[in-house]
């Protein structure tokens, strides 16, 4: 995990933070893992973008740690309502299903990024680091959302609705090659399906 100085704050703030994700386990955890550490002053959940926002707006979180997925909604987008409503709040993306790179992340208004495979402390030091002017990006997702070429071109295809035996006879591959291709890249999109592969692609930006 890399951590880079942006005009670091007062040690001794104690931090409000905003933590947006649609899942109530994650809400709990969080606020009883932040709620017992001396430099946190509140532990503020919201469930979508329109809530984000409006606590946001009430409350001035020093920071916003917000899932890459929130229900059918887009991490990045709502990280610009939250800077909307709070322009001083900084962002902090996380995601267990995919990696965003340090310039996607940056160009959605975010401070940083971190996978929820990072242990609790890790993810309490971030969130602390990006609270005091940091900007912290997990190494271990330095190109963003890492497809390869032939992933890439699986998903374009998927996306215009081709059939897996269609995209093997234009890409001149086998259908079982095919599947393997479509299959990482779900995985590596978090998508249970082709349809859902294609709205996570877009929301991404992998797809234009």
């Amino acid at each position: 995990m890399t951590t880079t100085e942006r005009k670091p704050q007062m040690e001794t703030r104690a931090l409000r933070v905003l933590v947006v994700d649609d899942h109530q386990v994650v809400h709990w955890g969080l606020r009883l893992m932040l709620g017992r550490l001396d430099w946190v002053e509140r532990v503020v959940p919201a469930a979508s973008g329109d809530q984000a926002a409006e606590f946001a707006r009430r409350y001035e979180p020093h920071v916003a740690l917000v899932d890459l997925f929130v229900g059918e909604e887009s991490g990045p987008e709502i990280v610009g309502m939250i800077r909307s409503a709070s322009p001083s709040t900084r962002a902090l993306l996380y995601s267990g299903a995919g990696k965003l790179s340090a310039k996607a992340a940056r160009a959605a208004g975010a401070h940083g990024f971190i996978t929820k495979e990072r242990d609790a402390t890790e993810l309490a030091d971030a969130i602390r680091r990006v609270g005091r002017g940091l900007t912290v990006f997990d190494d271990a997702a330095p190109s963003g959302m890492v497809l390869t070429d032939r992933e890439r071109q699986v998903l374009e295809r998927v996306a215009g609705g081709m059939t897996n035996a269609e995209i093997a006879t234009e890409l001149h591959l086998s259908p079982n090659t095919v599947k393997q291709h479509a299959s990482g890249m779900f995985r590596k999109i978090g998508a249970r399906n082709r349809t859902e592969a294609v709205q996570r692609a877009q929301r991404l930006g992998l797809l234009s």
